[in-house]
């Protein structure tokens, strides 16, 4: 059986993961309600955060396909995954058009040699305009520096949700064949006889994690075929090299994995027993096979710190506390997750680094989830020193907003040190492109919709590390601290939120240090949500007046990433997330600001 290899690519919520289901509906490799997006986070946020792999069969032909993260904190897997394809489907909204991440994908297509197909999704969309978009897309390509044959790309129409697919925009909406006919047509063969019939070669683009068979290589064979109980050599990119056993093989059917005995050349596979795999070592059976070229993984661009929970209410609501357990974890973490760094140098406090605020949120998400409890620093951006100039990460932001907006978003954004590179006008609506420090990025997106009143669409992406951009003064509100320990009451609440916004709902415990809300001035200030009002055996000349609440900024992982301070920590366990100031005492603050 034949065999292709493609990879879907696309920016944010452009609908990568919904047309994948509905190819996976439509061959009968995935029953209905079965989607790629099988994690809980996935499906929570509507996003895809990890790279998978299916498998259909279509006329014959097997077609290995990878849905990829559109996320930009993620793309570091987008880069491995493009290395092991032989095509890609491209994904633009009709509406928006290319995105931040659109570009990025595509960059990293055309420099492979690789020729998209690219399909308009979300036709049926008020706003789409397919023709415009199209254009766009053709500009993007010619910007991009794509060649006369990657220009000359196939474009088909489609409705991912509905399952549809055209050809021309006038033709009869039915199911996704033209689509599946285009991939055929389009996306050469895996492998030739000749590859089969050389020795083995496999290269690692992705890792898994099984607690039965440990780490696993996510792999696709290049040449020759690999079998389960093979002795093998793996050879690093710089040509050191070690033996291994592989233990079981399996390939992919629909979203399952499947044990099989052997896999031939243009195959994607899983292998076990290589128990220090790494992305881009190259598997073979012929100690003359020449290593493949390394797989570049992008560098962090953030750090924060992970500490062991110590604030008043620590070791209430999580089930794993120690830092041998956080270790632990962690340690884990780094079997699979390569975008990932981590120190371990401190016993109680590890350095972790990350691609940026999602990527940690993210990691922090999943471990609270598993009963983990900690705290957290606030997010810091990574400084390189480059021929002794200090250098920053930098990203290009693109946002979509009604144009009344753009004023304040231009001028909110250039005291964070960012620069307007172009605008365009379209109707009620303007689109703008800025780069900028990503520091200057840190604890904004919130303001942004506080700034477009929820009608904005912000986009951005690393372009790479470029000099350090200055001081950036970005914290325009204070902290609110608490003075006390127990339960918060709505009349002492009610008195608060005059000064700014509030973290807490009435009965919330709260202790000493922690921060229950924001001051609008920019200065810090110290109350008491436990006060209630004094009670007289006076009667009232009048009524009491009613107590009416704003509605809290409730605190998640990723707001709280965002609007802490560098004197503070997050707290996160399974049930809770705080803000607290390191010093919870008065006295311990004025202490910490005379040391520093």
């Amino acid at each position: 059986m034949e065999i292709r290899n493609i990879a879907i690519i696309a920016h944010v919520d452009h609908g990568k993961t919904t047309l994948t289901d509905a190819i996976m509906k439509q061959t009968g490799a995935a029953a209905e309600g079965v989607s790629m997006d099988s994690n809980a986070l996935e499906h929570e946020r509507g996003i895809t955060i990890y790279s998978k792999n299916t498998s259909i069969e279509y006329k014959g032909t097997k077609i290995n396909i990878v849905d990829t993260p559109g996320h930009s904190d993620f793309g570091s897997e987008v880069e491995r995954v493009l290395r092991s394809i032989d095509s890609v489907l491209l994904i633009v909204d009709a509406q928006e058009g290319p995105m931040p991440q659109t570009r990025f994908v595509l960059k990293k297509s055309l420099e492979l040699g690789l020729k998209p197909i690219v399909v308009l999704n979300k036709i049926d969309k008020p706003a789409a305009d397919p023709a415009r978009a199209e254009d766009q897309v053709l500009e993007l390509f010619l910007e991009l520096g794509a060649s006369d044959e990657q220009s000359d790309f196939t474009t088909v129409y489609a409705i991912g949700r509905e399952g549809v697919a055209m050809r021309k925009l006038d033709d009869e909406r039915k199911d996704l064949t033209p689509l599946l006919d285009v991939i055929l047509e389009q996306v050469p063969p895996a492998a030739t006889e000749d590859a089969v019939a050389k020795p083995l070669k496999l290269q690692t683009f992705n890792l898994a994690y099984d607690n039965f068979l440990g780490r696993l290589a996510i792999a696709r064979v290049y040449e020759g075929s690999v079998k389960a109980g093979q002795t093998v050599i793996v050879k690093k990119p710089d040509g050191a090299s070690r033996n291994a056993k592989i233990t079981k093989l399996f390939t992919f059917k629909g979203v399952e994995r499947v044990d099989v005995p052997e896999a031939i050349a243009g195959d994607i596979v899983i292998v076990a027993g290589i128990e220090d795999a790494y992305i881009g070592e190259t598997v073979t059976t012929d100690a003359a096979v020449e290593p493949m070229p390394a797989i570049a993984i992008d560098e962090p661009t953030i750090t924060v710190n992970f500490l062991v929970n110590n604030s008043p209410f620590a070791g209430r609501e999580g089930k794993y506390v120690t830092s041998r357990q956080l270790r632990e974890y962690l340690e884990r973490e780094l079997e699979v997750n390569v975008g990932l760094k981590v120190d371990f140098v401190s016993p109680d406090a590890f350095k972790v680094s990350g691609r940026g605020e999602l990527h940690i949120a993210i990691l922090l998400e999943n471990m609270r989830r598993a009963g983990y409890e900690m705290q957290v620093s606030q997010p810091q951006v990574i400084i390189q020193e480059i021929d002794g100039v200090k250098h920053e990460p930098f990203e290009e932001v693109i946002i979509d907003t009604p144009t009344e907006y753009q004023g304040a978003i231009i001028e909110r954004l250039g005291t964070r040190a960012f620069v307007l590179q172009n605008l365009v006008q379209e109707g009620d609506t303007v689109r703008l492109t800025l780069e900028g420090p990503t520091r200057g990025l840190l604890g904004y997106r919130n303001q942004f919709v506080v700034d477009t009143k929820g009608e904005g669409i912000l986009s951005s992406r690393v372009i790479g590390f470029k000099p350090y951009a200055g001081e950036i003064k970005k914290r325009q509100v204070g902290s609110m601290i608490s003075m006390a320990t127990g339960k918060a009451l709505g009349y002492a609440l009610w008195s608060m939120q005059e000064r700014g916004v509030l973290y807490i709902v009435p009965a919330t415990e709260v202790y000493e240090g922690m921060v229950v809300g924001n001051t609008s001035k920019g200065e810090e200030m110290v109350v008491n949500p436990t006060k209630g009002k004094n009670q007289s055996n006076v009667r009232s000349s009048g009524n009491d007046e009613a107590i009416n609440l704003f509605p809290a900024y409730t605190l998640t992982i990723e707001r709280g990433l965002e609007v802490m301070a560098e004197d503070e920590y997050l707290e996160i366990t399974p049930v809770s997330v705080r803000l607290r100031k390191q010093g919870l005492t008065e006295t311990d603050r004025a202490k910490s600001k005379r040391s520093s």
